[in-house]
């Protein structure tokens, strides 16, 4: 298996990375930003994506965006083909993609936001901490790309303060060395236990 950064010469895997989010989405029945495939050429182009490949068969993907006049960047569309499950390569790809973004963005912060909690392990595990949402990115075209979520009428709601989502930040301020913690996974699962109890409340 390859782990590598992307480039242009990958453009002929755009359509099936966005396939592969897409029914990802419906499987998980989890809300996700949609993303055209030249949206995806445009990360492959300029070198901000680590692609994951078995032989010439794509395994899976992840890239970078860029918010905040480089204040700010996220790791996006952390996604593995059905075919390469259960392998650990998404820890792998998660991994790459975060010292890609150290390496090319080294004072910005790295942030994302997930329902999964499995990605929510990986990111703490990196030394990624849950935030509230106005600790992340105020660039209203990263929130722009939450409008073809089926969550966003709780992000709208809520005046974007909270989600179904969770916010993590890796500050590299504060973190010189990856943390080496043990990971309570009764603690995630009861934050977005609380989190979805008092969202669905709301809605009500």
């Amino acid at each position: 298996m390859n782990i590598i950064v992307a480039d242009a010469s990958h453009i002929k895997y755009a359509q099936v990375i966005c396939d592969t989010i897409a029914e990802s989405a419906k499987v998980r029945g989890t809300g996700i930003a949609k993303r055209s495939p030249e949206y995806i050429i445009q990360r492959l182009k300029n070198g901000n994506a680590i692609i994951a490949l078995d032989g010439d068969t794509f395994a899976g993907f992840c890239y970078i965006e860029v918010w905040g006049h480089q204040k700010y960047v996220a790791n996006s569309g952390l996604i593995v083909h059905p075919d390469y499950r259960n392998q650990g390569l998404a820890k792998r790809i998660k991994k790459a993609i975060f010292d890609l973004s150290k390496s090319k963005f080294p004072d910005a912060k790295i942030f994302g936001i997930t329902t999964g909690l499995a990605v929510m392990k990986m990111n703490y595990e990196l030394g990624y901490q849950p935030v509230t949402f106005s600790e992340l990115t105020d660039d209203p075209e990263f929130w722009k790309g939450c409008q073809t979520c089926k969550n966003f009428d709780i992000l709208t709601r809520t005046e974007q303060k909270m989600c179904l989502c969770t916010g993590m930040l890796y500050d590299p301020a504060k973190n010189k060395q990856p943390q080496k913690k043990a990971i309570n996974k009764k603690s995630f699962e009861r934050l977005k236990s609380i989190k979805e109890a008092l969202l669905l409340k709301k809605k009500k």
